[in-house]
């Protein structure tokens, strides 16, 4: 018999500092690495992508946004598996199984096998955003769940860091191939990283028997979510803040390639070292919730976003890198802050309404990640920015009018 059917009827949570505690983070740290490393690996060899195949940078984005379709399609039925099978089983075969698929998708023939290739990779990395959140805020003592919550987005901020620093610089040598098939055998070592480190889950009790979940069916479980204002106001930060912030990575690498800055592609690879700022603001985004609220860290984040990308618009190329970094910590705070709020304040399904704010926050990056390329390919630079600031306006008055002051 499992620990997991073994669990205890009341179960507090691991506490801030113990042995447990570290290897659940440590755990989901190697599960993020694995997961976004893989799901971005394209995004710094874009303009390298654009250039083999003859395709524009609406086109070329597509590879990213290939997979996350797929994930954003995938979280549901990830969340659902997970409660058959338990958190840590689901997110196991998630990221194993993907990361070897990884290896093989760069070498895809056609262009059209390429998206295909991303499209399933997609659908397998699904597990661990549509679990990781359920999976730490059953195990975590409650009092210290925001700051877990921010540890963890600030992981996977490491992860999707990683994978651009990786492939660019091998893609300069050996093609965009090679660099993204590297990044792929890094997710397979952050994978068995997870599968050494994660402790059994004690907060949750699978249930293989259709229907017997107490909380009610799948579909009852989304519609509580669904129904919810607060809820919904959360599902439209993922969608708003994280739309902008792909195009923001996706285009910019094609704006420091051309006129007036000429940057060779692997120094242009060097500018995703701003996500640093994102794994720092993670983390205090969820320490400083605990002093001043949700809503406020999630305004003030959200402010600072619009502020950095209207700062890229300089032509000055430290101007720029200097708005990419603010721009970076607003949008990871304000992340790390709507993403823990789901889970914490679902009705009910707290897979599920993980789930929910991974297909918005994936489906924002999808539709957005796309139409920046169009921006840019009609209007140059400044009409990205300008889309982007208007995504993330349109998330703090939401935010604003909806959510409660707490």
């Amino acid at each position: 018999m499992t620990i997991e059917q073994n669990a205890p009827a009341v179960w507090a949570g691991h506490t801030r500092g113990s042995a447990a505690y570290r290897r659940l983070l440590a755990a989901l740290f190697c599960a993020g690495v694995a997961t976004f490393a893989q799901l971005y690996s394209p995004q710094a060899v874009l303009p390298l992508i654009s250039h083999d195949l003859g395709i524009g940078a609406a086109t070329a984005a597509l590879t990213i946004s290939a997979s996350t379709i797929g994930l954003a399609i995938g979280v549901i039925p990830w969340s659902t598996l997970a409660d058959r099978i338990g958190r840590v089983r689901a997110i196991t075969f998630s990221v194993t199984v993907a990361a070897v698929v990884g290896l093989l998708v760069p070498f895809a023939p056609t262009y059209q096998l390429l998206l295909a290739g991303r499209f399933l990779e997609g659908l397998l990395i699904g597990g661990v955003p549509a679990i990781a959140i359920a999976y730490l805020t059953e195990e975590i003592d409650p009092t210290h769940a925001a700051r877990a919550a921010g540890t963890f987005v600030a992981g996977t901020s490491i992860g999707g860091l990683l994978g651009r620093l990786v492939s660019s610089p091998i893609a300069q040598a050996a093609g965009w191939r090679m660099g993204v098939f590297a990044v792929a055998a890094l997710c397979c070592v952050a994978a068995f990283g997870f599968v050494k480190l994660a402790p059994q889950p004690l907060g949750f009790i699978p249930s293989k028997e259709t229907g017997a979940n107490p909380e009610g069916t799948l579909a009852s479980r989304l519609m509580a979510n669904l129904r919810s204002p607060r809820q919904l106001a959360l599902l439209a930060q993922g969608f708003l803040l994280m739309g902008g912030f792909v195009a923001l990575y996706n285009f910019l690498g094609f704006r420091l390639s051309g006129a007036p800055f000429h940057l060779a592609p692997f120094i242009v690879s060097l500018v995703f070292v701003a996500y640093l700022a994102g794994t720092w603001a993670s983390a205090r985004a969820g320490a400083e919730a605990t002093r001043f609220g949700r809503k406020r860290v999630l305004l003030v984040s959200a402010a600072i976003m619009a502020v950095g990308v209207v700062i890229t618009l300089s032509d000055n190329l430290f101007v720029v890198l200097a708005g990419l970094l603010i721009a970076t910590a607003g949008f990871f705070g304000a992340h790390s802050i709507a993403s823990g709020w789901t889970g914490r304040s679902a009705p009910v399904g707290k897979a599920q309404a993980s789930s929910l704010y991974n297909l918005f926050y994936y489906g924002g990056s999808s539709v957005f990640g796309w139409f920046g390329g169009v921006a840019y390919d009609g209007h140059g630079w400044g009409a990205v920015a300008l889309t982007i600031v208007a995504l993330v306006v349109i998330a703090a008055v939401v935010a604003a009018k909806i959510l409660p002051d707490n």
